[in-house]
């Protein structure tokens, strides 16, 4: 049987007396690792926790050598964790654990200093002379092109070789206490059996965003980097984490062309056929685009793919993609959503073929959020939506139908079956009351004993 501290494991460790973590301003090497620390790091998926849990489950990296077994401090430690090539590590299979210890910046240079955006940016790019380049007034509603664009598209190319690290495939992530990842993307792309957990994620940034003038009425301002991006890949469990953009959020930006300039992608995005994802325990606060699955309208390969099992996350401030949905069954159940204020869009967006099972999660709105607005219909036809509870302002929380008050508001109306019944769940469902009370203080990074 798999040992796992999740839920009612996580409160009774909490609770009760635990080996002592040993004293560690300088961890030098896994010797010096707490119990409970190098517990959390051998732990699988437990069976039937979602998605992930089809099949043969998610292991991670949880039978690596003591000598793919490493504790990083650094951008440079933990490339060399990985395999040690960036530009090759996600094809390294090779069973790996890595504990992350303080904080890690994506923009952290070979000599350990700080990178800026000048610094990658192409000499032929400078965003003023973007700006001065493809001003609607000037250039139009036609998408950029030409000398300028093409620079900003080669320092996109410098900026990925920097903060978009490559996660090959049966890999454990775990953060120790406190462990930040600032600025970088981790990027599993065609890597399957990979497991993410106790971290906390900041600002991964786009240097160089492009503006796309028919994206929407106005044209809109686009960014590249995901701060967790699952492509090709199955059985990826993430857990446990904190998704934040800190002191860089993108009501603080610019605005360019009459529009925001957004530096910020989505916090955890799974496209291009990644399937049998599971989503538990994580904290979303204060964030722009959350988590898009599926990335086009395009039938093709999606359909099939893009499983993804969304549950016990908190939701805090945040706008949009709670999630949006293309194609696949995913399951979103006894989550807590804390919605409303400036630039809320929606939290449940409903995707060409999308299959949302949604049941007994909690949304506490601000009184200007009208229920009729958490679904969005994105080309979709219908979803499985039951056991929502709502507490608006200072009302009192009560039970909701939100495919009916959508339904009220809306033409045409959502149906309302996804067609699908989720079967892997590893706990019985909570009813929607209780969920704040368990998810608000034990979803996120810090909340696993390490």
């Amino acid at each position: 049987m798999r040992a796992v501290l999740t839920g009612a494991t996580v409160v009774a460790l909490l609770l009760g007396a635990a080996p002592a973590a040993a004293a560690r301003p300088d961890v030098p090497s896994t010797e010096r690792l707490s119990w409970l620390a190098r517990h959390l790091g051998r732990q699988a998926l437990p069976e039937r926790d979602g998605w992930a849990a089809e099949g043969p489950g998610t292991t991670g990296g949880s039978a690596a050598t003591p000598e793919r077994t490493r504790v990083v401090r650094s951008r440079a430690e933990l490339v060399a964790a990985l395999g040690g090539d960036n530009a090759s590590n996600a094809a390294d299979a090779t069973p790996k654990l890595i504990y992350v210890d303080g904080a890690i910046d994506g923009f952290e240079g070979p000599d350990g200093t700080t990178l800026s955006c000048a610094d990658l940016a192409d000499p032929g790019y400078r965003l003023d002379a973007y700006l001065a380049a493809y001003d609607p007034a000037v250039w139009g509603r036609v998408a950029p092109a030409g000398p300028v664009e093409e620079a900003r598209v080669r320092s996109v190319t410098n900026q990925t070789r920097q903060t978009q690290i490559n996660v090959g495939p049966n890999t454990t992530i775990v953060g120790l206490r406190g462990a930040r990842l600032t600025g970088l993307t981790l990027m599993i792309d065609r890597a399957s059996n990979v497991i993410v957990r106790n971290l906390t994620f900041v600002a991964a940034r786009d240097c160089f965003p492009a503006w796309s003038p028919t994206d929407g009425e106005a044209g809109n301002w686009n960014s590249q980097y995901d701060q967790i991006s699952v492509r090709r890949s199955e059985h990826v469990w993430v857990d446990h984490n904190s998704f934040t953009d800190g002191d860089n959020p993108d009501s603080a930006q610019p605005v360019y062309f009459g529009r925001p300039y957004q530096v910020h992608d989505g916090s955890l995005d799974v496209t291009h056929t990644a399937s049998l994802v599971t989503a538990s325990w994580n904290r979303f606060t204060r964030r722009d685009k959350l988590m898009l699955i599926g990335s086009s309208n395009t039938v093709g390969p999606d359909v099939g793919r893009l499983r993804v099992t969304v549950h016990h996350n908190l939701f805090d401030g945040v706008l949009q993609r709670l999630p949006r949905v293309r194609f696949g069954q995913v399951d979103v159940y006894n989550n807590h959503y804390r919605l409303g204020g400036d630039g809320f869009q929606y939290a449940l967006g409903v995707g060409v073929q999308s299959a949302i099972h949604a049941e007994n999660n909690f949304f506490t709105l601000d009184p200007t959020v009208d229920p009729a607005d958490l679904l969005h219909d994105w080309g979709g036809t219908g979803l499985t939506e039951r056991g929502s509870w709502v507490r608006q302002g200072a009302g009192r929380a009560r039970p909701v139908d939100l495919l009916a008050a959508y339904n009220a508001g809306h033409d045409p109306d959502l149906a309302a079956d996804a067609g699908w019944t989720p079967t892997l769940r590893r706990d019985p469902v909570l009813p929607a009351p209780l969920v704040p009370l368990l998810v608000d203080p034990l979803a996120g990074a810090d909340r696993l004993p390490s």
